[in-house]
């Protein structure tokens, strides 16, 4: 009986096998791809939105990432790895999600467009708020600064370029050459919709620009630390809880350091992000007597939501306004 039990196992386990095999050969022939349109794996939501808006009807993208997700530490499961390996190009940014970076080296490398080749990204303490003999490096009673703030990023570089609408710009406009090269035939196409998307990216910029010029504060105290690009664009200065990892436990010091900054400063409000747990920023709201606000950094929608790109950081500037005292 314990013979035939482990029989009839390794019969099933070797049909789940063949299934499998057969699967993948099936994805790897290119079956079931739409000829008319260019295959395109997006690693993340704000390069799924850029690669849809320059791509338009001319490609299929499929988000890594699901609705909701924290993509930091996305893992992928088989399905993902042979969508990294089907697709005509993958678009993902080095340094952001590890294993993302793993199945391209793997399975794409000649076919991958890294964003973070646009432009140099900045570094991981980029926009923060330092005193007088700060430097950003540990001191010598051994507690941590800004620096201890490059827990992720190809060295210490922050990745979320995106939330400076200039630079997805920028992105945008190689994106389309890169499209090019792999569809020529509707090469002018892609440009002319990137071309489109950044008249769309500079009236946000604008707006931006305007809508926080003159504010009562400019100091931006949030749970996570990824607001570098946002801050140096327009000016503010960012004062991270945890770091570029979100689910980083902040040390207690940590948390007095930034309650002490947040007093000096008279701040209002203590901005939260909408994929992770708002405890911390709730914890620094209290001991200093201020609220709490979203303030989304954009790696990924909620399931179900009807916005996009533009719609959040719009919602991201009147929650700015409100937080900062703009006029």
């Amino acid at each position: 009986m314990v013979i035939r039990s482990a029989l009839r196992t390794v019969a099933l386990t070797t049909t789940g096998l063949l299934a499998l095999a057969g699967a993948a050969a099936c994805g790897n022939d290119g079956s079931g791809a739409d000829p008319d349109r260019v295959d395109v794996v997006a690693a993340f939501y704000p390069l799924q939105f850029v690669t849809e808006r320059v791509g338009g009807d001319a490609v299929r993208v499929t988000n890594l990432a699901k609705p909701g997700a924290e993509p930091h530490d996305l893992e992928l499961n088989p399905g993902q790895v042979g969508q990294v390996s089907d697709a005509e190009l993958v678009v993902y940014l080095a340094g952001f999600q590890p294993n993302v970076d793993e199945a391209v080296q793997q399975q794409a490398e000649d076919r991958a467009f890294d964003v973070a080749t646009v432009q140099p990204l900045l570094a991981a303490t980029a926009g923060g708020h330092e005193h007088e003999g700060e430097d950003g490096h540990e001191g010598e009673d051994g507690h941590e600064g800004q620096g201890a703030e490059q827990a992720e990023g190809a060295a210490g570089k922050d990745p979320h370029v995106w939330l400076d609408p200039t630079r997805l710009a920028g992105i945008a406009d190689k994106l389309a050459e890169r499209l090019g090269t792999v569809d020529p035939d509707r090469a002018a196409d892609y440009t002319a919709r990137a071309k489109a998307l950044r008249t769309e990216l500079e009236t946000l910029d604008s707006e931006y620009a305007k809508g926080l010029a003159n504010c009562q504060r400019r100091e931006l105290v949030t749970s996570h630390t990824a607001f570098g690009y946002l801050a140096e664009r327009y000016r503010l200065e960012q004062i991270g809880i945890s770091g570029l990892t979100p689910e980083d436990e902040p040390a207690p010091q940590r948390l007095a350091e930034v309650a002490a900054e947040a007093r000096e400063h008279n701040t209002s409000t203590i901005f939260f992000e909408t994929l992770v747990s708002p405890k911390v920023a709730e914890t620094i709201a209290r001991e200093v007597g201020a609220k709490t606000a979203v303030l989304d950094p954009i790696e990924g929608l909620q399931p179900g939501s009807t916005g996009d790109y533009l719609s959040v950081m719009r919602s991201n500037l009147a929650a700015l306004r409100t937080g900062l005292g703009c006029s």
